[in-house]
């Protein structure tokens, strides 16, 4: 039987809204789709190869001096929306049958941003106790969809994939976790509509 489950973060527990800060950016007078395009930085930021005031002043480079810190750090935190309170109960009540994980492909400041909304609108600690440990790309090194990376995962918490489902909202991202032979589950939105149907049918799962 299932005995982890390996959750992800934006657009499964948290609600985001990426428009919001391509927006917000453009409005400031940059395009962060042609960044993307030209540069490794998101990468080189989600992979810990980039601490967060080199990134910072990277976009306010690209802005020529017309945004400060706080217009950039404010531009890029607009994507982050509300964690809903309903989701944490089920994560905190799943843990009396899995072993609960998350992974996910983040970055310093999103995730400085995620403790303060947390701990004010949850309570402190509580989003951090919802899992037996949190692999964050920027800390491992290494992201989402690398197979590579959801080894890494597996070997540092000692799981087996065939014990193991990963829950995504990306199918990128559950093909890499599929090829690292673990199972999946397609977050289809919104979260709330799927999620106790699917993670039920998690329970009738064999092993291979």
């Amino acid at each position: 039987m299932v005995k982890n489950i390996i959750f992800d973060l934006g657009g499964v527990l948290l609600n985001l809204d990426q428009e919001r800060t391509l927006r917000r950016f453009r409005k400031l007078g940059l395009d962060l789709d042609e960044i993307n395009i030209q540069s490794p930085v998101f990468k080189d930021f989600e992979t810990g190869k980039m601490r967060e005031e080199e990134f910072i002043h990277f976009l306010k480079s690209e802005l020529k001096g017309t945004a400060n810190d706080e217009d950039v750090l404010d531009a890029w935190n607009a994507m982050l929306l509300d964690m809903p309170k309903e989701r944490v109960d089920l994560v905190y009540a799943l843990q009396a049958k899995f072993n609960i994980y998350l992974f996910s492909n983040t970055n310093t400041l999103h995730m400085k941003e995620i403790f303060r909304y947390t701990d004010n609108q949850l309570g402190p600690g509580r989003f951090s106790g919802m899992f037996k440990k949190m692999y964050l790309s920027y800390e491992l090194g290494m992201r989402k969809p690398s197979p590579d990376a959801f080894h890494k995962v597996m070997q540092d918490a000692n799981l087996k994939g065939f014990e193991t489902v990963f829950i995504d909202d990306s199918k990128i991202n559950l093909k890499g976790a599929q090829e690292a032979g673990l199972h999946t589950i397609y977050a289809a939105q919104p979260f709330d509509k799927w999620a106790l149907k699917e993670i039920q049918a998690i329970r009738t799962l064999q092993m291979n």
